[in-house]
């Protein structure tokens, strides 16, 4: 693939996933003021945009075999949390803005989480198997990850164990 041909591919990615998750907060939004149909359109393209994500993605050669996509994921969760967060963390702090501080601990805390996940299923995968776990668990307010029956309260933001969602 020619150079230029690649970095529209990768910029059309980014603007796609980026689309993607904006819809899907909008048709929450729509949803939460009562607007039930403007939410399902939201919805709709969103998966829409996900699906040209996809396919730029399948282009650039992203998506491999299950045990390459776990390492693949395992880079990315620890590249978030040794690199990325920990440097917009220290701008938050240095600029004192809680918020983005708050999202940026909680995304850590969470990706630190994900990177373990993906390592213990990557075990299983070598070894050709597919792993055995329980409903996993999502905090929606830190994003804080949890196999099995979770605890009471999230230990990142302290949210009530049955807010969390469910997969």
């Amino acid at each position: 693939m020619k150079e230029m041909t690649k970095e529209n591919l990768k910029a059309a990615l980014a603007g796609e996933s980026q689309a993607h998750i904006k819809y899907l907060a909008f048709s929450a939004k729509a949803e939460k003021q009562g607007k039930p149909n403007i939410a399902r359109l939201f919805h709709a393209i969103a998966y829409a945009e996900q699906v040209h994500a996809t396919n730029h993605f399948k282009e650039l050669g992203g998506i491999g075999d299950t045990v390459d996509n776990l390492q693949a994921a395992i880079d990315g969760e620890d590249f978030e949390v040794d690199e990325m967060y920990a440097g917009y963390l220290a701008v938050a702090e240095l600029q004192e803005e809680k918020g983005a501080k708050r999202s940026m601990t909680y995304a850590i805390e969470a990706e630190k989480i994900h990177s373990d996940m993906y390592a213990d299923a990557k075990v299983a995968a070598e070894a050709g198997n597919d792993i055995d776990i329980a409903e996993v668990y999502i905090c929606p307010v830190c994003g804080f990850s949890h196999i099995g029956e979770p605890p009471d309260r999230c230990p990142v933001c302290n949210l009530k164990s049955e807010r969390f969602k469910a997969f």
